[in-house]
């Protein structure tokens, strides 16, 4: 009885405007939407990032909750969202309350393939009597279109326009820049995961695929075991591969790799080369992977190969963040940003 009434006051919060709209998504349904959409709630964080970046003020919450460090790189507005959770993928953990309390006009999906988004999830969001569309990005060079299709959505297409040819723009340079580069210039980077640098990803885990642009660069080689990664290596591995560049995210590895009787032999730490991965407010490389890809994108391509790819990193930033997050950043912030970048080898 308890989910009977459940369902029936969700299916009335969540009834349809009859004044509605049709659109196709990226995954080829044919969805009826209402005419006026001012909330919506993105049920992954892949999602529910690109959605901030096209317009915060129509989120109706986080899939995951945002740090305090990270909020004042955000517009107000969505600093405080609630905390929904997600509805799609292996880890599904949504409080339906907490969505039913929001009543969005409409659900953002994510998916990795046109082919996916049938099956179990679909029958439960059938449920709330909600519409939901998909937005589909096999991998980042398929964000350009997920922008143009949002901006269609939210009849916003100036905006949609100009965040796709940004993104477009970016690949397209670092792309060029790349296959101008001979394989045996390209620098061998591994990335380093765990508070003990010994976990990482295949070379053709969606977590690096940033190194796969950059000249396929991994240095770890391997079919992907399963989409959650953190393939675990040993010590001996990580020698043998000598790369030439480290990076990570993890701060105490950063901060205790140089006293480390093994690592301190390898090539990347003798000769300072390697970077701390820039986290605020969301991951420039991975978990969750992100349209801030593309500012890791120039970050890296910027690192590894400093004469072909000059950029300002500090401009690049300041300009990423002013049209992705809408915040200008002072010097102060590009500071808690960008630094530390890299780990300094003192003799």
């Amino acid at each position: 009885m308890k989910h009977l009434t459940c369902k029936l006051i969700l299916g009335a919060i969540f009834s349809m405007s009859l004044h509605a709209t049709t659109i196709t998504d990226m995954a080829g349904r044919e969805v009826t939407l209402p005419e006026s959409i001012h909330k919506i709630y993105a049920t992954s964080p892949y999602g529910s990032y690109i959605l901030y970046a096209m317009d915060p003020s129509i989120m109706a919450g986080w899939v995951i909750a945002v740090q305090e460090k990270n909020k004042p790189f955000l517009a107000p507005s969505s600093r405080d969202l609630p905390v929904v959770g997600s509805m799609s993928g292996g880890a599904q953990t949504s409080n339906i309350e907490t969505l039913f309390v929001q009543k969005p006009d409409l659900l953002l999906m994510w998916s990795t393939s046109s082919l996916s988004p049938i099956g179990n999830i679909n029958q439960k969001l059938e449920q709330f009597n909600i519409p939901y569309v998909y937005a589909v990005a096999e991998s980042m060079e398929d964000y350009p279109k997920v922008f143009q299709f949002l901006g269609r959505l939210l009849h916003q297409e100036k905006r949609g326009d100009m965040l796709s040819k940004r993104t477009q723009s970016i690949l397209e340079d670092v792309k060029k820049v790349v296959s101008d580069i001979p394989q045996e210039k390209r620098p061998k980077v591994y990335y380093a995961e765990g508070t003990d640098g010994l976990s990482t990803e295949c070379d053709d885990s969606i977590h690096v695929e940033i190194l796969k642009l950059l000249g396929d660069v991994n240095v770890h080689r391997c079919h992907t075991s399963n989409h959650k990664g953190f393939e675990k290596l040993t010590m001996e591995q990580v020698i043998l591969y000598n790369p030439d560049v480290i990076i990570t995210q993890e701060e105490n590895f950063l901060n205790t790799v140089k006293s480390h009787p093994m690592w301190k032999n390898i090539k990347a730490v003798q000769e300072n080369r390697i970077y701390l991965i820039p986290t605020i407010p969301f991951n420039w490389f991975d978990r969750p992977p992100s349209f801030m890809r593309f500012l890791g994108l120039q970050w890296l391509a910027n690192l590894l190969y400093p004469a072909e790819y000059p950029i300002d990193i500090r401009e690049e930033t300041k300009n990423f963040y002013a049209l992705f997050m809408g915040v200008t950043l002072d010097e102060k912030a590009l500071h808690v940003i960008l630094a530390p970048q890299s780990f300094i080898t003192k003799e």
